[in-house]
């Protein structure tokens, strides 16, 4: 389930198999032209009440689409790709599906305690970036073993300081738990451990804030 405008929009544009869109009055007079040429797809105007009670966020928005989930797809070992490790807040791993986006990477690899990516609150963080971001689920040192050609960076307080690190085209950029961090396990297994260097008191970073800086410097 899928939930906000923009997001509704891109999937009735995107040739994802959309069974339904639930949706205000006001929404359907805004998007009448898409709304018309959504063949094959349930069109039904609702009352921001019954919108409510369909939506799993505290403010609703004007449209709801159900949709199928994007199939399964491989590893491909090719220029750089996220690492997730028991990501737990939906928001985050939306929020860090929508920065590789930005950062044009393809491919986002979580491990199988991650929050769902399909949970309704991660799409809706994603704003629509999960439609080009593939997520694919395995254990991440089991993965990391698998891929142990390619070099892989990760996220710790105690690593390189990241301003020294030269920028990457290919490899693996490892993010942890928001409050315990990468496993030592996976710490064990990847072949760089990098930090932000910190200036002022704060005990830690958010994820996703992590995901993004860490992007910032290593690919462009």
């Amino acid at each position: 389930m899928a939930e906000g405008d923009k997001i509704v929009q891109e999937l009735l544009g995107s040739g994802v198999g959309v069974k339904a869109v639930y949706a205000t009055q006001e929404w359907l007079l805004d998007n009448r032209e898409l709304a018309e040429k959504a063949t094959g797809v349930d069109v039904l105007e609702v009352s921001a009440e019954v919108l409510k009670q369909l939506s799993s966020l505290s403010a609703p928005n004007r449209a709801v689409a159900l949709a199928d989930m994007p199939p399964a797809r491989d590893f491909v070992p090719e220029g750089v790709s996220l690492a997730l490790e028991t990501i737990q807040d939906p928001g985050n791993l939306g929020t860090i599906i929508r920065i590789a986006d930005w950062f044009g990477i393809r491919q986002v690899v979580c491990s199988p305690d991650c929050v769902d990516a399909f949970n309704a609150k991660t799409i809706q963080a994603t704003m629509g970036s999960f439609l080009r971001v593939s997520v694919i689920i395995r254990d991440i040192p089991q993965f990391l073993e698998k891929h142990a050609s390619l070099p892989s960076y990760a996220a710790t307080l105690h690593g390189k300081d990241i301003t020294l690190t030269k920028k990457i085209d290919s490899g693996i950029i490892l993010i942890g738990n928001e409050s315990r961090g990468l496993s030592d396990e996976t710490l064990r297994r990847s072949s760089h451990h990098i930090t932000i260097p910190r200036i002022g008191q704060a005990e830690s970073l958010n994820a996703a804030v992590a995901a993004g800086i860490i992007c910032g410097r290593l690919l462009i």
